[in-house]
This record gives structure tokens, sequence and C-alpha cells, in this order.
């Protein structure tokens, strides 16, 4: 199922890709969440990036500071880029913390799947009342359902970056959830996956 119209994620992953043959950077957001899960592809582009490939950036696009928000935007086309800077932005992580935490997918660099859930925490939080709080939750949860999803590291990542009460409120939320059919979970296989998941993320308190 789709959660964005074909031709605006057909233009984003074609702008992904182009970036990727001139600039180097950690792949994080909805992208990297498709690489790992193959569910929803995105509209938007998010990424970690050193100051000196952002400067690279501002000779193909217009670029951007958003001082609230602590990070840089660029735009191509319809497509919106977020870009985060080292000892600058925050994406839940210190953008700097996160590229201890990486592994290559198709090319990409993303963080491992578990560091990626604190990110998507971080933004589902953010925005959980809204069209795209929505796709964070679809996102997360198909993390958190993968087979290989690593619990102990998991706990690990909460703990080290003092992240607990982000873990208990985003489990809170999942608890209320019913369905989430973007990604084929209707309320039969919503609370089964919820007797699971949830006693993981509840363990780590």
């Amino acid at each position: 199922m789709s959660f964005y119209h074909n031709l605006i994620t057909g233009k984003s992953w074609q702008a992904l890709v182009d970036l990727k043959k001139g600039y180097q950077f950690i792949l994080i957001g909805g992208w990297a969440v498709f690489l790992y899960t193959r569910t929803l592809k995105s509209k938007d582009i998010d990424l970690v990036m050193d100051f000196d490939e952002l400067e690279k950036m501002r000779d193909e696009f217009a670029v951007s500071k958003n001082e609230r928000l602590r990070k840089y935007e660029a735009r191509k086309e319809e497509v919106e880029i977020d870009i985060y800077v080292p000892f600058y932005s925050n994406p839940g992580i210190p953008a700097e913390e996160i590229k201890k935490f990486t592994t290559k997918i198709e090319g990409f660099e993303v963080p491992e799947k578990e560091m990626l859930t604190l990110l998507k925490q971080k933004a589902l939080l953010n925005r959980q009342d809204s069209v795209k709080g929505r796709k964070d939750l679809a996102d997360l949860v198909s993390l958190f359902k993968s087979a290989d999803f690593n619990w102990r590291k998991y706990d690990n990542l909460v703990k080290e970056f003092q992240l607990k009460k982000e873990a208990e409120d985003v489990a809170l939320i999942i608890k209320k959830t019913v369905k989430i059919e973007e990604i084929d979970l209707n309320v039969h296989q919503m609370a089964r996956l919820k007797k699971k998941i949830l006693p993981e993320m509840e363990g780590g308190k």
C-alpha cells in the first residue's frame, strides 16, 4: 500500500539517487526505513551531512538555514531535502553521534536499524497528530516488527542517550493504536504485534 502518490515518491527517489552520485551523507528518515523494510516510500529526503558536503550543495541548490529546527533545507523541484549537520543538529540523537552507528544498504550509508528507530521516535513525538506523524508511526512499527530487530541494542541505545521517557511515550502511542492499514496491519494483527513488541519496549524501563 502507498502512503504518498507514486509520482511524488518516484521523483523523490530519483533525486536521492542523483544526490548519492555527488555527495557523501548518511540517509535517515523515511527512505532509510524503506531500505530496511520495503514498506512505505517517502516524499521527503533527510540527510546527515558534514559541513564541507553542505557547502558543495550550495553550488547546485538554494540552501537555507532553519534556526528553529537547527537544520538546513534544500529543494529539488517539489522534493524537500532536510540536512542535519554535526554539532548543530539533533534529529533525535546528536548528528555527530549517528555517524558512530551506521551500516550500508544498496550503496547508501544508513543508521543501524535500532538507531534509526530512535530518530523515528523523535519525529513521531514531534508531529504525532499530523499526516507525517501517521507515516512516522507506520515506519516505526515496520522497524520494530522486523524479524532481526535487536531489542537489546535498542534498550542499550535508549539508556545511552537517556531516552527512556521518549520510549515510554512511543510505547503508549503504540498501545493505543488499533490498526495501521498503511502497512497491512488489521485489528487482529495489530493486537498480536503489540503483545510481542510492547513487553520488549517496556522491558527497557
